[in-house]
């Protein structure tokens, strides 16, 4: 089986003498999705953990996508998938329609979003989650991430340099022909021409032309890409592992390292504005 460990875990805080809180903070205006856990007292010599939220499940998250302040999604283990209409205060478990880990998701507006995961699954509902249908599944790949710039037009990235692409809201996924073998991790796009997918061993791919070519850039690094955000067709951050982060202002045409503030790996990158980021490392 084909798994890919992909947690976007950022602060923790003590709760009280005995809680933690573990979270993420999403590129929309500062919102956070929290898994947050506390203690009771069991009895004088034990005590017992329970989740406290977001309830009632405790399965790994894996991705994020908030629509606008209030309204996000969130997707992991074992077809989790949660829903947030007030900013992340409250989640409310999803039913959905496969028990495959799903890694990646994607919404255009509150109600017409995609997820991806464990093999090759696609799912995609049109009315916030309440129902969903399977577009493709029971495959050998595994898809990381995918991008969707309005309802119609959307990319998905995964295992062994796989890349797929709709025009029609999912009804065809197309394979484009991307050059590479490295497992591609993440993909960003700005508008229906522009996008950015990385990947393993310091992989960045570019397209122009809404993915009809794919064009490898020069990231002067081996380690692994795992997350990338554009604030416009030409800037744009990358993050990886061994504390990477690079930095473009031409499109990905140059490349620059920048340091980082968390002595780790990092998994994902968002902005809440052109000039403020949010970068997400696992904690422990």
């Amino acid at each position: 089986m084909n798994t890919r460990l992909k947690i976007a875990l950022l602060t923790s805080s003590v709760v009280g003498t005995c809680g933690l809180t573990l979270a993420v903070t999403s590129g929309n205006s500062g919102t956070r999705l929290a898994a947050k856990l506390s203690t009771v007292e069991a009895s004088s010599s034990s005590r017992q953990w329970f989740w406290q939220n977001p309830l009632p499940q405790g399965n790994t998250l894996q991705d994020f996508s908030f629509i606008d302040t209030n309204n996000g999604f969130a997707v992991g283990a074992r077809g989790t998938i949660l829903k947030t209409t007030n900013s992340g205060n409250n989640w409310e478990r999803i039913t959905g329609a496969t028990e495959d880990d799903l890694y990646g998701v994607s919404f255009t507006d509150p109600n017409i979003g995609t997820v991806v995961g464990n093999f090759g699954a696609i799912l995609r509902t049109t009315d916030a989650g309440s129902h969903w249908t399977i577009q493709r599944e029971g495959m050998s790949d595994v898809l990381f991430s995918v991008s969707f710039t309005d309802a119609n037009n959307g990319t998905a990235v995964g295992s062994d340099g796989l890349i797929l692409r709709t025009t029609n809201g999912g009804t065809n996924w197309n394979p484009q022909t991307s050059g590479t073998s490295n497992f591609l991790n993440d993909v960003f796009f700005t508008d229906l021409n522009n996008g950015t997918a990385v990947g393993d061993n310091g992989t960045i791919l570019r397209t122009t032309n809404g993915g009809t070519n794919w064009v490898p850039q020069t990231s002067n690094t081996t380690n692994g890409l795992n997350g990338v955000s554009f604030t416009d067709a030409n800037t744009g951050t990358v993050v990886g592992s061994n504390s990477t982060i690079l930095r473009t202002t031409d499109g990905g045409q140059h490349w620059l390292f920048q340091n980082s503030p968390i002595p780790s790996d990092l998994h994902e990158v968002a902005f809440t504005d052109k000039n403020r980021e949010r970068l997400s490392a696992p904690l422990g």
